[in-house]
């Protein structure tokens, strides 16, 4: 115990037990899967990140042993720990350098969003360089000014290689490849069932493996573009979805990504369409319309579906604001009389 102490120490490290685990201290193999939560702290006490109170899940982190993550620190430390203990390790600036960056990721991730928004194309240290926003204030500042963080980790399971699938971050480029037409399937099941909020998940999950896997190539490049098709039908299911949670503006926003790729498309323009019509954009929602009806006039009776039941919430609308302030602008009607108790 008190080896390991002074070796952390010498590496920037300062490890305090709160609570003890139980058991035997693992081997910790290269591809042992660490399950923990997690809050970072300035040494003044802000705390930056709470993993029991980011997102609406409060999911816990999860890590494979000898990926290379990020943030290698958080890696040296919980190999000391034991499954079930919790310990404050106070770590240099040298070891916290790229915490802004991986902060960025998880909170993009606790918010449903891609990881890698946000990050420009180039490596973690040319980004720390940079004058780049990460867009968050906090981010920024200690982007701009790094200092020493406080982790406090608690230790929730330890998994030995083979024990578990791997997630799709922890695969190399070949397994993620491989993974998506499964994890595609796999979504369209849960789809069909009636379980869009998982099916979304796995339609989200498929779009930002390959999209992880598309950084890494220039666009435009042979590559490039077959990872691009390989979103298209993935990023069409994730909006239908969002279509059936009343997610408009992000169904929008993506279609016209894709409108603006694929000029052609029509399921893009069908989805956005859908969308404007829900949001009282009777304009944009004829228009996309009537470029589904040019491109695939097979969709006649669908669209003419969608059109009258555009209009007809149109009319309720009005009638409804018509009879809301019916009276309000009647200058024939009697005025008011005072009366006193």
């Amino acid at each position: 115990m008190e080896e390991e102490a002074r070796r952390l120490l010498e590496e920037g490290i300062r490890k305090k037990l709160i609570s003890p685990g139980k058991g035997e201290l693992s081997t910790f193999p290269d591809g042992t899967k660490v399950v923990f939560h997690y809050r970072t702290s300035l040494c003044d006490g802000t705390v930056l990140d709470d993993s029991r109170k980011m997102g609406c899940c409060s999911k816990p982190m999860e890590l494979i042993l000898g990926k290379k993550f990020k943030l290698a620190v958080w890696e040296r430390i919980v190999i000391t720990m034991r499954q079930g203990e919790v310990a404050e390790f106070t770590c240099d600036t040298k070891q916290t350098a790229l915490y802004p960056l991986v902060s960025q990721s998880l909170r993009n991730i606790s918010a449903g969003k891609d990881p890698l928004e946000g990050q420009r194309h180039c490596c973690g240290i040319a980004q720390i360089h940079s004058h780049h926003s990460l867009g968050h204030k906090d981010l920024d500042q200690l982007q701009a000014n790094p200092q020493p963080l406080v982790f406090t980790i608690e230790l929730l399971e330890v998994l030995p290689p083979g024990s578990f699938q791997l997630d799709v971050w922890a695969m190399s480029d070949k397994e993620k490849l491989d993974f998506v037409p499964q994890i595609h399937e796999e979504g369209n099941a849960l789809f069909k069932e009636g379980k869009i909020k998982e099916a979304t998940e796995k339609y989200y999950n498929g779009i930002a493996c390959l999209k992880n896997l598309q950084m890494k190539e220039h666009p435009g490049d042979e590559m490039w573009v077959k990872l691009d098709r390989m979103i298209t039908p993935l990023l069409l299911n994730y909006c239908q979805c969002l279509l059936l949670q009343n997610q408009y503006y992000e169904v929008i926003e993506h279609c016209s990504a894709l409108i603006f790729k694929y000029e052609n498309n029509v399921k893009a323009f069908y989805k956005r369409a859908k969308a404007h019509a829900a949001v009282w954009n009777e304009a944009e929602a004829r228009a996309d319309f009537a470029k589904v009806l040019d491109l695939d006039p097979t969709l006649g009776p669908s669209v003419a579906k969608e059109l009258r039941t555009m209009e007809e919430r149109i009319r309720s609308k009005e009638k409804e604001e018509k009879g809301r302030y019916k009276g309000l602008f009647d200058y024939n009607a009697p005025p008011a009389t005072a009366t006193t108790g």
